[in-house]
C-alpha cells in the first residue's frame, strides 16, 4: 500500500518543480535581469529551506507549524513587491532616485526571513556573526579605533542591501542562480545514477594491491569524487565506509586511517574540474572564465594529492603494513569496463567547459547525458519505469534542496559583504595590513592566513571566502600580489579549516567512521596536510604553478614543487628509501622547506639535502641487502 502524501509534501515536489524549471527557462531560453532572476532564486531556495526544515522538525510538535507562517507569507510578500515593483526597479539610479517605504519595509522582511533561513539551516554560529555586522552597521559610532564608523540610516542601508548590487542580490548570490545550482544538481545526478560509484571502486580497483593500497585507495576515490562533489564533508561519508575499515584492517591505527580520509576528501574542494563552490564565485569576482580558474588550480591540487600518496606510501614501507598481513580483496559488483559509459557525462562537462560554453548550459548538458547514459541502464531495466524514474525524482529533489542550501549563506554573505563595503571596514582593515606587510609581504600573508582559518573554522567554505574576499584580497593585491594568486591564496586556507583544529569537520566526521579520537585524528590530519598550508605561499610568490608564466618556468616550478613534497612527506613519515632517526627526519624537514620556499638559493639548499639523504638511504639501503646475501 503506497503511503498518502501531506499537503507540505504536494508543496515541496511543486516548489521544486517551479524551481527546476525557472532554472531550465535561464539556461535554455533566456537569462532574465539579474535583480529579477537573482530575487526569484532566492525566495524558491527560502520556500524550499523552510519546507525541509519546519519550525517543529526537531520538537515534532505540530502546533509549532504556526510560527512558519509569518515566514512563508514574508516570502509571498516580497514575491509580489518584485513583481510590482520591478520595472521601476530596473531603471532607478542608486543612491539618487528616492526609497521608498515599500522598499523599506522590503528590505528587512527580506533580512528577516534569511536570517531564520540561515539559524535553520547552517545553526548560530553564522547567524550571529550576520547579526553583528547588522548592529554595527547601526552603532558603529559606538566601536573603537579602525572599528569606528558613523553608523548608517534606513535609506542607505536599504540602498546598500537591497537595491545595490553589493548586498543581498549581488555577485554571489547571482553565481549561485547562474552556475552553482546547476552544477550541484549534476553532481547529485551523477553520484545517484552510477558515476559516483564508478569512481569510488575504480580508486579501490587500481591501488588495492601496493603498498598502503586502502589508504590509496581513499586518495584516488576521494579525490575522483571531490571532483565531482566538492564537498569534504559529503566525500568523508560517502568513501571513508568503505576505505577507513580497510585502512585499519591492514594495519593503519584507526587516527590515521581517519585523517587520510580527512586529507583526501578535503582535497576534491581544490581538484578541478568543479572544486568548491567557492571557485565558482572567485571567477566571478574575478571577472574571468570559470575555466581559467580550473587550470590555475591543476598544478596545486597535484601537489596536495601528490604529498597524501607520497606519505602513505612512505608509511606503509616504513611500518611494514602489507607486508604480514592478508591484503584486502575489495570486491566490485560490476566489471569497470561495463560501466565505463557512466563517466562519459563528467566528460561532456569539463569539454563544454574548457570550449567556452556557459556554466549553466555546460551544467545542464551533463545532466541530460546521465540522464540518456542511465537510461537503458536503469530506467528501463525489467520494464519497471516508475520505480527508476521515482530515482530521478528523488535525486531532483535532493540536489535542489543541496542547491536551496548553499543559496542561502551566499545571499546572507551579501549582508556581510554590503557592512563591510559600506563601513569602509575593508579598507582601513587593509590599510593597517599593508603598512605592516609594506617591508615584509610575508607578515601580511601570515595575518591573511589565520583570519581566513578561523574565519573557515566559523563559517561554511563559501562564506569563509567571500568575507575573506573583501577583508584580505584587497590587502595582497595593494601589495602587488597577481588578483589570482590573492584569491587562490583565501580560497585555500578557507578550505583548510576542515581538517585544522580545534574545528575541523571532515576530520570529526571521520574519526567518527575510524572510532578514533577526534582532535588526535585532526592534529595528525593537520600534520599530514603541511604542503598545503605552504603551496599558497609558494603561488604568491611564484605564480608559474597556477600556469601564468612560460612553458620553461610553469615545468621548472612545478618540477621544484614536486620534489619538495616528496621529501616533506619522507620527514614526516620518516622515511626515504629506508627509515629515517630524528635528525634526519629533521635535517630532510629543512631541506623540503627549503625547496618549496620560493628562492633559487633555498632551491639550491633544498636539492642539496635531498640528493644527499636520498643518497645515504640507498647506501643502507645496499649495506642491508649485502648483509643479508651475507647471512644466507
Amino acid at each position: 500500500m503506497k503511503k498518502a502524501f501531506s499537503i507540505s509534501e504536494y508543496i515541496f515536489y511543486c516548489i521544486v518543480t517551479i524551481f527546476i524549471t525557472f532554472q531550465l527557462y535561464l539556461a535554455l531560453i533566456r537569462p532574465l535581469d539579474p535583480m529579477l532572476q537573482n530575487t526569484v532564486h532566492l525566495l524558491l531556495a527560502l520556500t524550499v529551506v523552510f519546507l525541509v526544515n519546519p519550525a517543529d522538525k526537531k520538537q515534532n510538535k505540530k502546533w509549532m507549524k504556526i510560527l512558519d507562517a509569518p515566514f512563508y507569507a514574508g516570502i509571498i510578500f516580497l514575491l509580489y513587491y518584485i513583481i510590482t515593483e520591478f520595472p521601476r526597479l530596473s531603471t532607478r539610479v542608486q543612491y539618487v532616485d528616492i526609497v521608498t517605504n515599500f522598499d523599506k519595509i522590503s528590505v528587512a522582511v527580506c533580512i528577516i526571513i534569511l536570517l531564520e533561513a540561515v539559524r535553520r539551516t547552517l545553526g548560530k554560529v553564522l547567524f550571529v556573526f550576520i547579526l553583528f555586522f547588522i548592529v554595527y552597521s547601526w552603532y558603529g559610532m559606538h566601536f573603537p579605533g579602525i572599528l569606528y564608523f558613523k553608523g548608517t540610516n534606513m535609506r542607505s542601508f536599504t540602498e546598500t542591501m537591497l537595491l545595490g548590487s553589493g548586498g543581498i542580490f549581488g555577485t554571489p548570490l547571482y553565481t549561485s542562480a547562474t552556475s552553482l545550482f546547476y552544477f550541484i544538481l549534476f553532481g547529485s545526478f551523477f553520484s545517484q545514477c552510477g558515476g559516483g560509484q564508478l569512481l569510488i571502486d575504480f580508486g579501490m580497483k587500481f591501488s588495492s594491491k601496493s603498498a598502503g593500497g586502502p589508504a590509496k585507495a581513499a586518495i584516488i576515490s576521494s579525490g575522483l569524487m571531490g571532483m565531482i562533489s566538492g564537498s569534504a564533508v559529503a566525500n568523508v561519508s560517502t568513501t571513508g565506509v568503505m576505505t577507513i575499515p580497510m585502512m585499519k584492517k591492514v594495519g593503519y591505527q584507526p587516527h590515521q586511517a581517519a585523517a587520510i580520509e580527512a586529507l583526501a576528501s578535503t582535497g576534491g574542494q581544490i581538484m578541478p574540474p568543479i572544486m568548491g563552490v567557492g571557485a565558482f564565485i572567485m571567477a566571478e569576482m574575478l571577472g574571468v572564465p570559470y575555466k581559467t580558474v580550473a587550470f590555475a588550480a591543476i598544478i596545486p591540487a597535484l601537489a596536495y594529492y601528490g604529498s597524501v600518496f607520497f606519505l602513505v606510501t612512505f608509511m606503509a614501507k616504513k611500518d611494514a603494513i602489507d607486508s604480514n598481513k592478508e591484503i584486502v580483496s575489495i570486491e566490485i559488483e560490476n566489471p569497470l569496463l561495463e560501466r565505463a559509459y557512466l563517466i562519459i557525462p563528467a566528460l561532456v562537462l569539463v569539454v563544454y567547459i574548457i570550449s567556452g560554453k556557459s556554466l549553466m548550459r555546460s551544467g545542464i548538458l551533463g545532466i541530460f547525458a546521465v540522464l540518456i547514459c542511465n537510461f537503458f541502464s536503469r530506467f528501463y531495466k525489467n520494464g519497471k519505469y516508475y520505480q527508476n524514474l521515482n530515482v530521478v525524482k528523488n535525486t531532483a529533489m535532493d540536489g535542489v534542496k543541496q542547491a536551496a542550501n548553499i543559496a542561502i549563506p551566499t545571499a546572507a554573505c551579501g549582508i556581510i559583504i554590503g557592512v563591510v563595503i559600506q563601513s569602509g571596514l575593508a579598507t582601513r582593515f587593509s590599510n593597517v595590513i599593508a603598512q605592516i606587510g609594506t617591508s615584509h609581504l610575508s607578515i601580511a600573508l601570515i595575518i591573511a592566513m589565520f583570519g581566513c582559518m578561523l574565519l573557515g573554522m566559523a563559517l561554511p567554505t563559501v562564506a569563509a571566502y567571500l568575507v575573506s574576499n573583501i577583508l584580505f584580497v584587497p590587502i595582497l593585491i595593494k601589495l602587488n600580489v597577481n588578483p589570482l594568486s590573492a584569491n587562490m591564496f583565501v580560497f585555500y586556507f578557507g578550505i583548510m579549516a576542515q581538517i585544522t583544529p580545534p574545528v575541523c569537520l571532515a576530520s570529526y566526521t571521520a574519526a567518527g567512521i575510524a572510532e578514533a579520537d577526534s582532535l588526535k585524528t585532526g592534529f595528525t590530519g593537520f600534520m599530514y596536510a603541511l604542503v598545503a598550508f605552504l603551496i599558497p605561499f609558494v603561488f604568491v610568490y611564484n605564480p608559474e604553478i597556477l600556469l601564468m608564466g612560460t612553458t620553461i618556468q610553469i615545468v621548472k616550478a612545478t618540477a621544484i614543487l614536486f620534489f619538495g613534497t616528496y621529501l616533506l612527506a619522507g620527514s614526516i613519515s620518516g622515511y626515504l628509501i629506508t627509515p629515517l632517526n630524528n635528525v634526519m627526519r629533521g635535517i630532510l624537514f629543512v631541506g623540503a622547506i627549503c625547496m618549496i620556499a620560493p628562492e633559487t638559493m633555498t632551491d639550491i639548499v633544498g636539492f642539496v639535502i635531498g640528493v644527499c639523504i636520498m643518497a645515504i638511504g640507498v647506501m643502507k639501503k645496499k649495506k642491508s641487502s649485502i648483509e643479508i646475501v651475507e647471512q644466507i
